[in-house]
């Protein structure tokens, strides 16, 4: 893995899984694990971990897994645990706040 000077990073593999679902509920396992710079097998590991936190849910449509975030969670750590997990979504992905169904909501 080529880190930055250091070997930190700001964001979490868990986080960069989640980002990279949000930008496309469709998406497979493989293609999170490349776009995340991770394997496979750890790509799936998160994506278990998340639904079970209840961030994630996933369902087939024919042959394929669609995801669905749950926008309204919190964030873990507790200096964060007051922000919903929209608004990590809408900095990194650029969307205004949506809620599941994809309509469009106001902030808060």
């Amino acid at each position: 893995m080529n880190r930055q000077a250091g070997g930190w990073g700001f964001l979490t593999n868990h986080a960069r899984v989640l980002l990279a679902i949000a930008r496309d509920p469709a998406t497979r396992i493989r293609d999170v694990a490349a776009s995340c710079h991770i394997t496979e097998r750890t790509a799936q590991s998160i994506v278990c971990d998340l639904e079970r936190a209840g961030y994630v849910s996933r369902g087939r449509i024919g042959r394929r897994t669609q995801y669905a975030l749950r926008l309204d969670g919190k964030l873990r750590h507790p200096a964060e645990a007051h922000l919903p997990v929209s608004d990590l979504i809408a900095l990194f992905t650029g969307r205004d706040r949506e809620d599941p169904s994809g309509q469009k909501r106001a902030a808060p």
